[in-house]
């Protein structure tokens, strides 16, 4: 129930926060509740991904991108996320979320959410998503034309084309067993 008050109270006070450029970082500030922890009585990884989504939304509504998408009527999607995390968050401790639009390619959009306390990165949260239309995902090149930002992406850090590459091969391994076992259910002829 916390992350509805937690998103519900980011919508109504998004407007207080500065406006963000496209390719900027936003801070979010949150501070560590008790229904964030897990049994070890620090904030759960799953969680990490929650909050990063909560501030995900406030750096697409304070860059811009929330109108674009509203706009054209398209919603976004997380495809892929993955986590690193450096030291524990305890109960009750402040900390913040820092977004930032890391590129592009024609089909994924990258974003990096930084959690930080004191100077010092405590975790990170790195997702690829994309914004679907009602007739299909919208490229990128697009949000970024619509949000007058070159529509060619920043360079992408190597780590991160070949987590990329990894993604794409673990979705291509997946369907292609989907289609082993599509073949396998067949009825024979």
């Amino acid at each position: 129930m916390n992350l509805w008050f937690r998103l519900i109270w980011m919508l109504l006070t998004h407007f207080r926060r500065p406006r963000v450029a496209p390719l900027g970082s936003s801070v979010l500030k949150m501070t560590v509740l008790p229904n964030d922890l897990d049994f070890n009585g620090h904030v759960n990884n799953g969680r990490y991904l929650t909050l990063a989504d909560v501030a995900r939304m406030d750096f697409t509504l304070r860059c811009g991108a929330a109108r674009v998408a509203w706009q054209r009527r398209a919603l976004p999607i997380v495809g892929d996320a993955c986590a690193k995390f450096r030291r524990d968050l305890k109960p009750f401790q402040r900390f913040e979320v820092r977004s930032r639009l890391l590129g592009w390619d024609e089909k994924w959009t990258f974003l990096e959410h930084r959690f930080v306390r004191h100077g010092r990165v405590l975790g990170v949260v790195v997702i690829r998503g994309l914004f679907k239309a009602p007739d299909g995902p919208l490229a990128p090149s697009v949000f970024a034309e619509a949000l007058g930002v070159d529509p060619v992406s920043p360079p992408l850090p190597e780590w991160l084309v070949e987590w990329n590459a990894s993604c794409e091969a673990m979705s291509q391994a997946l369907r292609e067993e989907e289609r082993l076992d599509d073949a396998t259910l067949s009825p024979s002829p």
